[in-house]
């Protein structure tokens, strides 16, 4: 995760992460890569939150299949914007 966040912010960074937990990992900026603050990672980290949670919540990819063809796309749209409205984009 730490590591995605840093390349959705910088993708051409090159870095040596040491540790799991942002609070407490090493980032090593390698080859000139301007270091971006914990703060701006966790921010990161943070804004696709939303999209870790749904995709855990989801139905498989089979029975959401299964759920347009036995009740049509109407019906599949009700069961994905249930988690949709659980789990949204932007929390204000």
């Amino acid at each position: 995760m730490i590591t995605n966040a840093i390349l959705k912010i910088n993708p051409n960074a090159k870095v040596v992460i040491r540790g799991s937990d942002l609070d407490t990992c090493t980032i090593e900026w390698l080859d000139g890569t301007a270091e971006i603050s914990k703060a701006d990672i966790q921010a990161k980290i943070d804004a696709t939150k939303y999209q870790r949670d749904r995709a855990l919540e989801y139905p498989s990819i089979a029975d959401q299949l299964d759920k347009i063809y036995h009740s049509g796309i109407d019906e599949w749209k009700k069961v994905i914007k249930t988690t949709k409205d659980k789990y949204p984009k932007w929390v204000i």
